[in-house]
């Protein structure tokens, strides 16, 4: 489970960091797509146990 949970924290930290400069930017698309990415990820992490910060 070690790497999984690798896995589903980095691509929360990257779709974040894409989060903060569609917001930057004003890329409405982007940021309501890496919204709906961060939701998803964050309910697959929830769904297998995985800790995360709020």
């Amino acid at each position: 489970m070690g790497e999984f949970t690798t896995t589903i924290e980095h691509r929360l930290d990257q779709a974040y960091k894409g989060l903060r400069e569609a917001r930057i930017v004003g890329d409405d698309y982007l940021a309501d797509t890496l919204t709906a990415e961060i939701e998803d990820l964050r309910r697959l992490a929830d769904d297998h146990g995985i800790p995360l910060p709020r």
